[in-house]
């Protein structure tokens, strides 16, 4: 990770992934940083000898020597933390390069007038276009700034040039071990505005698939929450046509994509009629009730729609799955998903299509992480889960291709860790959806892996296990036998 995400002035990019500057103060930062460390080294290579020629002039290169800074010199540095939004904390600290993120926290909660009760909500982030990493409380920012590179090369399939211009910013966001049921009880308003921002960010960049009722009923709340209520027709319009429709609605829907003809023939009409739909909401919510909801009440009532999607709250990883053959003579290659893993289980998203493909909660599914056996293979995700083929159960597996994989099953199983301890036992299942919804799994357009507990086929798989390809669950389920062909059958 570069320091320039973690000094002022710093190239980043914002939440719609545009171009950071060329210039990079962080470059300069280190330049200077290798040119006073090796002073520093050839200054002491001298003390040292010049001590057998001339005492006094060992004494001179010494006050040299004591004036070059250190790494966690006192001396206070102004440092950037930025929020989802295009905002940011300014803080002057001192020992930059030895502050931990637990330091760093009191500061900016602090600055932002955060109560100590709301201390968990929130965690430090280092992200860039190309990774997203929270960060342990012990952390220090500064020094894994310095290791991003080496990050970016064992993390992401990024080029050597992609990887040379990437820098992370120093992110303050919303913490991914913060129980939701415990979202909605925060009271401080401050609080809610910040989780408020950055759910909208993912709900206007289709990181937060949703339906188009989820998605307009949310968009009418941001405006709402940021023009008031009470405005009439004339003044609403023109408020939402200086503001523009990607202020409020996702950009795969509000005007993303597209080239010169859609634009001609039928971008004006569409976008029209999203605003007539959004404005039409907005009525509802002004006309709504006899009492205007207070500022916290609508923010919270923004948190709790999102609550509804199962992952609100994920950590996010970049990956690849197999797409489905679709002929004998047709290469099916691969698609790009992103995989979402929060508290309550995985979800895997079609990144073009912005749609679920497979949600799991922990209970249902066993995974584990599989690492490159030879050149050209790839780090693999393995999600196993309860399926069925032609009326019998059988199990079925994922294989998600990331260098992210360690990291994504690590967090699985940390999660699991948590969930276990904090188990009510209530076994409550997730509120039942329309199969159209973009929220529902779509395990018939998945290219799964399909086998029996008992069948002789699963020892050819990798890694190799015996009876069932995981043993995580306390209980594997037993499944009637079934005829078992020669070789694993594809989907």
């Amino acid at each position: 990770m570069s320091v320039g995400g973690f000094l002022q002035n710093h190239r980043r990019v914002n939440h719609r992934g545009e171009v950071w500057p060329p210039q990079s103060p962080a470059v300069s930062f280190l330049l200077s940083f290798s040119l006073v460390f090796t002073i520093f080294n050839i200054v002491l290579y001298l003390c040292v000898f010049s001590y057998l020629e001339d005492p006094r002039l060992c004494f001179a290169l010494m006050l040299v020597l004591c004036r070059l800074p250190s790494v966690c010199s006192p001396a206070a540095q102004d440092v950037l933390v930025y929020l989802v939004g295009d905002s940011a904390v300014h803080l002057c600290v001192e020992g930059v390069g030895c502050v931990s993120v637990q330091e760093l926290g009191h500061s900016v909660r602090e600055a932002l007038h955060i109560p100590d009760s709301a201390m968990d909500v929130f965690a430090f982030w280092l992200c860039s276009p190309l990774l997203e990493l929270q960060l342990k409380p012990k952390h220090q920012p500064y020094k894994l700034c310095r290791q991003w590179q080496d990050l970016l090369y064992r993390f992401t399939e990024a080029s050597e040039e992609d990887i040379s211009q990437d820098e992370p910013s120093l992110q303050y966001r919303r913490n991914v071990f913060y129980p939701k049921s415990k979202e909605l009880q925060i009271e401080d308003e401050g609080v809610l505005r910040l989780l408020y921002d950055e759910a909208r960010v993912n709900i206007l960049a289709g990181r937060f698939p949703c339906d188009p009722e989820t998605w307009m009923g949310l968009g009418a709340l941001s405006f709402a929450l940021e023009l008031g209520i009470g405005l009439d027709d004339q003044k609403a319009t023109a408020a939402l046509r200086e503001k523009k429709l990607i202020s409020f609605l996702p950009v795969h829907v509000s005007g993303g994509g597209g080239g010169l003809f859609s634009t001609l023939r039928g971008k004006g009409g569409r976008q029209a009629g999203l605003e007539h739909n959004l404005l039409e909401e907005y009525r509802k919510i002004s006309t709504s009730g006899s009492t205007p909801l207070e500022p916290t009440q609508r923010l919270r009532q923004y948190l709790s729609t999102c609550h509804s999607l199962p992952y609100y709250g994920c950590a996010f990883f970049s990956g690849e799955i197999d797409k489905p053959a679709q002929g004998i003579l047709y290469r099916a290659g691969r698609k790009a998903v992103n995989v979402g893993i929060s508290l309550e289980g995985v979800y895997v998203i079609d990144v073009k299509e912005k749609h679920v493909l497979l949600g799991l909660r922990f209970s249902e599914l066993s995974w584990d992480h599989s690492y490159p056996e030879g050149e050209g293979d790839s780090h693999i995700l393995w999600l196993e889960f309860d399926g069925e083929e032609a009326g019998t159960p059988v199990n079925k597996l994922l294989k998600i291709y990331s260098k992210q994989a360690e990291l994504m099953s690590g967090l699985i199983e940390f999660c699991v860790e948590l969930r276990s301890a904090a188990e009510e036992g209530n076994g409550r299942r997730g509120k039942l959806r329309r199969q159209n919804s973009v929220v529902c799994s779509r395990v018939h357009t998945l290219n799964t892996i399909s086998y029996v507990d008992n069948g002789k086929e699963i020892k050819r798989l990798k890694p190799k296990r015996a009876a069932s390809f995981f043993t995580r669950q306390a209980q594997p389920p037993t499944y009637s036998a079934v005829q078992v062909q020669e070789s694993l059958e594809q989907q």
